[in-house]
Order: structure tokens, then C-alpha cells, then sequence
């Protein structure tokens, strides 16, 4: 008798499943303006981030798999997590390298790559992606509509659809470009569920330290 509850228990309970590491669609490259990620949590955390004189404008956030609906996360991985050298490495283009070891331990692990590979994608990702040098040159504070920060972005990369991209907003800042990516890189349409644009038309812009 017992045995038969213990059967029927499994059969009531949800079938349980875990993301595959390797198992994706595309990626999503996800660019944050710093100066505003700074105003909004880095200098409450005294992130060296956020010194100045750092020069820090589109760092790269991460480099996420996706499905065409949703995406995996914190996969089981075969390979051993990067080493402390190997996210310092990437602090040039993400800011800390505390983010690197998140992004790994989140995003990475579902690339089916190794940590040093998935660096190395992470950072030719973004070297593909050419950031508008207009916002760089600011001086002082803006409000801005958050269109054109994907207006600027289409019009510098020729190849990326409009649909390839999308604006978010946090409390009234610009917060990030995430631009969407096929397993090879090239530009492609985002998925409905990542097309989230930010509708704000005065949306707060802080120019780089």
C-alpha cells in the first residue's frame, strides 16, 4: 500500500526539468550605460566601476542565451568556473570583475562553452557592436526620449534591424541596450518576449565620469 502512494505521489507531482547547457536559440548582448547604472546603485555599493576619471560608457552587462521564448539559466556545467585572473581579465569591458562571475555563474554555464571560450565570445560580441561615439561627447545631464538611443544605435550598425534591439528604462534612467545576436554573432530579430522598448520621452541620461 505503501508503495502504491509513493506512485501515485510521483505522478501528482509536475515533472521537473532543468535548462541544458548548450540547448539555446540566440544571444542576447546586454550593453548598460554606466554613468547611469552609477547613479542608481554602483556609488551606494562604491563600485570601482564608478570612480572617476574611469571613462566607462557602454559596458557590456552580459552575454545571455535565448530561447525564441524565454531562456535558460544557471545550467549544470561540465567545465570549472573561471578563475580569479580570468574575470579580472574582463573588467575592461564589464566594469568589475565581480559582474564577470556572476555573468558566468548565471548566463555562462548555459553557452555549453568553457569559462575561457565564453570570455572570449562575450568579448568579441561586443567588439562586433559599434557604440555610438554621440553619447560619449556629452557633458552634462539630458532627458532624452528613449528612442533615440535605438535610433542611434540602428543608424551606426547598417545591419542591425530595428527589431534586433531594445531600450529598457529603471526609474526613470536609460538603463540598457540588449541587442540581439544569432550563435554566430550575426544580427538578427529579437524575440517577441525580449522586445520590451522603453516608452519614456524624457528619460534621464547622465554623461560619462
Amino acid at each position: 500500500m505503501l508503495r502504491l502512494f509513493a506512485a501515485l505521489a510521483l505522478l501528482a507531482s509536475p515533472a521537473w526539468s532543468e535548462d541544458q547547457a548548450g540547448e539555446f536559440d540566440y544571444y542576447v548582448l546586454s550593453l548598460s550605460w554606466s554613468p547611469n547604472w552609477c547613479a542608481l546603485e554602483g556609488d551606494n555599493r562604491q563600485s570601482p566601476q564608478c570612480d572617476n576619471d574611469t571613462e566607462n560608457g557602454w559596458v557590456m552587462h552580459g552575454l545571455w542565451p535565448q530561447y525564441e521564448r524565454g531562456y535558460p539559466a544557471d545550467c549544470r556545467s561540465i567545465f570549472r568556473p573561471p578563475s580569479r585572473a580570468m574575470t579580472s581579465e574582463m573588467a575592461d569591458i564589464m566594469g568589475t570583475s565581480g559582474l564577470a562571475w556572476h555573468q558566468w555563474n548565471k548566463h555562462g554555464v548555459c553557452s555549453g562553452l568553457n569559462a575561457i571560450d565564453y570570455y572570449a565570445l562575450s568579448r568579441e560580441a561586443y567588439g562586433r557592436v559599434v557604440r555610438p561615439e554621440v553619447f560619449r561627447k556629452l557633458s552634462n545631464s539630458v532627458t532624452l526620449p528613449a528612442s533615440l538611443i535605438e535610433d542611434a544605435f540602428v543608424r551606426d550598425n547598417p545591419d542591425m534591424p530595428r527589431d534586433g534591439l531594445t531600450v529598457t528604462c529603471k526609474s526613470g534612467y536609460i538603463q540598457e541596450a540588449r541587442i540581439c545576436m544569432t550563435r554566430d554573432l550575426e544580427f538578427r530579430t529579437c524575440g517577441a518576449d525580449v522586445i520590451r522598448d522603453c516608452t519614456l520621452t524624457d528619460a534621464q541620461f547622465d554623461p560619462m565620469r
